[in-house]
């Protein structure tokens, strides 16, 4: 790899934010366009980084390639994981970037951590339909798809689950 994975500092988080939004305007996965309401969101690295992990691909001149969002155990950032699970979102590369393996870089960061959590036997995600050349770094990496954890954050947006078992779940005490 010629880039570093490692967690965004403040000064980044503009320029990731901006990553983030430009590849889900750019692969057309907001309804709405510039007028989406979930763009501001996609943009607010800091108060992401705040409340869960935002880690970055970073080129050694410093420039930011790419960046996801990691949720370790629970919080405002988590949309389907559960006891025992972490999640990540928000996985975006700069499209300039692309090709060089930063999207697959950040998921095994986020499975690296995931198997580092304390108590975490199981990694989810939630991915959009058209979200194919992601879907299969999922695939390759050993996520599988979970339909029974598909769901919908509003009407006509369905997501689609994907999890990735990291080790078999501790026998509760009778």
């Amino acid at each position: 790899m010629d880039f570093t994975i490692r967690e965004a500092e403040p000064g980044e988080y503009t320029r990731l934010g901006e990553i983030t939004a430009r590849a889900y305007l750019g692969d057309g996965l907001l309804d709405f366009g510039e007028d989406d309401s979930y763009l501001p969101t996609l943009r607010d690295v800091a108060r992401r980084a705040a409340e869960a992990v935002v880690l970055a691909a970073v080129d050694p001149d410093g420039t930011v390639l790419g960046g996801v969002t990691f949720v370790p155990s629970g919080g405002p950032w988590a949309d389907i994981a559960r006891d025992g699970e972490t999640e990540f979102r928000m996985l975006a590369v700069d499209r300039a970037a692309r090709g060089r393996g930063v999207g697959e870089a950040l998921v095994r960061a986020c499975v690296t951590r995931a198997q580092d959590t304390e108590g975490c036997i199981r990694i989810v995600l939630s991915t959009q339909s058209a979200m194919r050349q992601a879907h299969r770094i999922y695939e390759r990496l050993g996520f599988t798809r979970t339909p029974d954890r598909d769901w919908e954050p509003y009407p006509g947006l369905p997501l689609l689950a994907y999890t990735l078992n990291l080790r078999p779940p501790t026998p509760q005490p009778n």
